[in-house]
């Protein structure tokens, strides 16, 4: 690590934050500054791939600069007035446990970019597309980053808009049906969410995360802890998604364009379960008390509905899609997630953060291949890719083959990789659950959320059966294998799954000690 002064370092998140609008702002003027290409097309791609690897590259340094020994203190801290009369401030600041968060946002969103210069979707002209991709960029890592909660809900809600136009201008079939879907749903669990954060920082006198988290919920009644977390929990499971305020995910993911669908399953869906750790368990302890044994049997319910969905589409003759099948993967890995945190354990909360993280590469990987199949054979039905053009893909293109059998075992929490950490965890974490909580009841949970496991190695390895394995008929032709920019793009997600799933402690020790002091009465 590197010893970085103090003011840089506010000074680098603050770049972090802001840096991805101002490139949208500048991708908009007639010509990106200070780039060209051979076309106004491609010079505004080449700008989206270099501020998204500036913003990378200050992620980075802000990374180790990070006082690695302290890491439950707040570090690179700003704290600015900016609406007096409402006590609301522009207070910024990274621990343990947003600090990965944070780089796994910008890696993913560079990589996106970088994806997207050499395999621009389908859609309207460029120029928006990179203006949108930045404008998301920036309102994700703001989430991540802020310290006041009325920042924090605009910064949630910034997202929205420019996911919600990738959808439906560069996405798929019915892609103006999802896209409506998306924000409809978004949009009312935000209004309720909003409601909750007003009831927070009117009653305890201030909006100020941090002094909210010290506090502990001290100067706020149960009940008021009770209401609040009700209203921000449904605004904050609507985005996980949380089963059953799921239904927008499969359809959102199915018409989203290749990169949309990586930055939504990456980085959206990580908001949700950020707030429930960094708001509702240090800020309304009581209230999280109360609802953890729903949370957690509504987290169960939701990893095994999503793994049946997923069996269901991967059984032969069930014309499923292969898309909408990570997707439901989806609100199976977040219910894992969401038990974690239903413990109220620093054993279940570290499980469900380092799941948010395993999931980001893993599932960011799956639909990054997904796309790929889908530009080479031009469809993602199971069914047409297990007996047409996508059959035995490891005879037809054996690293794409081979890169999407490591993904869908990764997914499936092989141990040695990083999904089985977050999933593991999560299981000790129901195994003991805080005090006071019942523990027959969370021994039950554990015991359906340890089925869900065999569940999803289940469709996992039929997927890997029926798109990989087979025998090559002689007049088929080959696929195209993976390309360089394919390589480029793949490559830190596949080495980051293998490093987290060998070296656990390398983010367990940053989020642990954060959690332990969270959970013990807030971040100082």
């Amino acid at each position: 690590m590197i010893d970085i002064n103090e003011s840089v370092m506010q000074v680098l998140l603050a770049f972090v934050v802001v840096g991805p609008l101002l490139g949208a702002v500048a991708a908009l003027l007639p010509a990106p500054p200070g780039l060209k290409g051979k076309s106004p097309e491609q010079a505004v791609l080449r700008h989206g791939v270099t501020v998204t690897g500036v913003i990378l590259i200050a992620a980075i340094v802000l990374a180790l600069g990070f006082d690695h020994d302290h890491p439950s203190k707040m570090q690179a801290t700003t704290d600015i007035s900016w609406i007096p009369a409402l006590d609301v401030r522009i207070h910024l600041g990274i621990d343990g446990i947003s600090l990965p968060l944070l780089v796994l946002t910008a890696l993913l969103t560079f990589l996106c970019a970088l994806y997207s210069y050499f395999k621009m979707p389908t859609g309207p002209s460029p120029k928006a597309f990179v203006a949108l991709i930045l404008v998301l960029e920036s309102g994700t890592l703001a989430t991540f980053a802020v310290l006041d909660l009325i920042l924090f809900f605009l910064a949630f809600e910034t997202v929205l808009i420019p996911m919600y136009f990738l959808i439906a201008r560069w996405g798929g079939a019915q892609r103006t049906r999802a896209a409506w879907k998306f924000i409809l749903f978004a949009l009312l669990g935000s209004v309720v969410m909003l409601l909750g954060l007003l009831l927070i920082g009117i009653k305890a006198g201030t909006f100020d995360m941090v002094a909210l988290a010290t506090d502990n919920g001290r100067s706020l009644t149960t009940s008021v802890q009770v209401i609040a977390v009700l209203a921000i929990g449904i605004g904050l499971a609507v985005k996980t998604p949380m089963w059953p305020l799921h239904s927008w995910l499969p359809d959102a993911h199915t018409a989203a364009p290749t990169v949309g669908s990586v930055l939504l399953a990456g980085v959206l869906l990580k908001m949700g379960t950020y707030g429930f750790v960094r708001i509702l368990l240090p800020i309304a302890p009581d209230g999280m008390h109360t609802f953890a044994p729903y949370l957690a049997a509504f987290a169960v319910v939701g990893i095994i509905y999503g793994s049946l969905a997923c069996l269901a589409l991967a059984r032969q003759g069930a014309k499923g899609d292969l898309k909408r099948l990570i997707a439901y993967s989806s609100v199976g890995h977040m219910g894992f997630v969401l038990l974690g945190i239903s413990t109220m354990t620093p054993t279940g909360v570290n499980g469900a953060l380092f799941a948010n993280i395993a999931h980001g590469l893993i599932t960011g990987l799956l639909f990054f291949l997904v796309g790929a199949l889908k530009d080479r054979t031009g469809t993602t039905d199971l069914d047409t890719l297990a007996e047409g053009t996508g059959a035995a893909l490891y005879g037809k293109a054996p690293r794409l083959g081979g890169l999407l059998a490591f993904a869908a075992v990764a997914s499936l929490g092989l141990p040695g990789l990083a999904g089985f950490w977050g999933e593991m965890l999560a299981l000790f974490g129901a195994f003991k659950p805080a005090a006071d909580l019942s523990r027959p009841a969370f021994l039950t949970f554990m015991a359906i959320a340890a089925f869900g496991t065999l569940l999803t190695a289940a469709y996992m390895l039929a997927v890997v059966r029926r798109v990989c394995m087979g025998a090559v008929a002689q007049e088929t032709p080959k696929l195209a294998d993976v390309q360089t920019y394919e390589f480029a793009a793949w490559t830190p997600l596949v080495a980051l799954t293998v490093a987290a799933g060998l070296w656990p402690k390398a983010l367990l020790g940053l989020t642990d000690p954060a959690v332990q002091q969270l959970l013990a009465g807030g971040t100082r």
